[in-house]
């Protein structure tokens, strides 16, 4: 069979009139879409730099609406071609419908991830109580957060449950206060005792001296004089002076005849 170049060009010339025009136009949308696409992710990426969101989380989004606006693309070139498009979006919707019913845990866990990155509840570092769950925040990811309890074993908390409940940050504003109970004993002295309590505080090292130490009688309880006790202090030095406190507090009672009470029963025997 001979080749018919006459055909053969007469074919290529319909075919140029056909969809030259199309392809020029697809050609150029794509690149004038693109470039477009470009100018907006590089708005967002300089918005989220003014409002100091984490880097993990702006190259996610912006990963996002990036890929969200090439489909578009592709699907608008597609349809300049004639292609019917619906039939794809129908197919892609219900598929993206049946994987979210599968998925709606790990989606709410993914949502609340985000959440929290963007509006920052807490951060690395950080001690906090999540969804009934304490301890130091060592990572956080897209479905969930890992806490350090003070034990020293690995809680893992879905995102979900986090946004969902209170979450009480312990740390975020750089200091803590200890609230903590010394008890005497009824026949002691209170003033003395007081000022042994006070003395002991304020001597523990990096205590916060504008804050002050605050001490008072909190409870007149069935064997004890119980003392509130409250000093803030800067995050590092919290549990240090935690563990340094009820030892000298021990010390010094003793040293200074202050009874610290403790449980006990009296038996009273009537002879008949």
């Amino acid at each position: 069979m001979e080749f018919d170049v006459s055909q053969f060009m007469d074919q290529l010339q319909n075919f140029v009139v056909t969809y030259g025009t199309k392809v020029v136009g697809a050609i150029l949308t794509l690149i004038i879409g693109l470039w477009i696409i470009g100018r907006i992710v590089k708005a967002l990426s300089r918005l989220f730099d003014k409002k100091d969101y984490d880097p993990s989380v702006e190259s996610f989004l912006l990963s996002i609406v990036s890929i969200g606006f090439k489909i578009l693309l592709i699907l608008a070139v597609a349809g300049m071609f004639g292609i019917e498009t619906t039939s794809f979006i129908a197919v892609f919707s219900a598929l993206a419908f049946a994987v979210g019913l599968a998925l709606q845990g790990n989606l709410a866990n993914f949502a609340s991830g985000i959440l929290i990155l963007i509006f920052k509840f807490y951060k690395v570092g950080d001690f906090v109580e999540a969804a009934g769950k304490s301890g130091t925040v060592r990572e956080i990811k897209i479905f969930h957060t890992v806490l350090q309890s003070l034990d020293n074993s690995i809680i893992i908390v879905p995102n979900g449950q986090v946004t969902s409940n209170p979450i009480q940050n312990f740390t975020a504003l750089g200091k803590r206060r200890h609230d903590l109970t010394v008890g005497i004993g009824y026949d002691d002295d209170i003033d003395k005792a007081k000022g042994i309590i006070q003395e002991v505080a304020e001597n523990l090292p990096n205590v916060d001296k504008e804050e002050g130490v605050d001490i008072f009688v909190k409870e007149l309880a069935d064997s004890s004089v119980n003392f509130a006790v409250r000093f803030v202090l800067k995050n590092e030095d919290f549990w240090p002076a935690y563990k340094q406190f009820f030892e000298q507090i021990k010390k010094q009672l003793d040293a200074n005849e202050v009874s610290i009470p403790y449980p006990q029963m009296d038996v009273h025997v009537d002879q008949v």
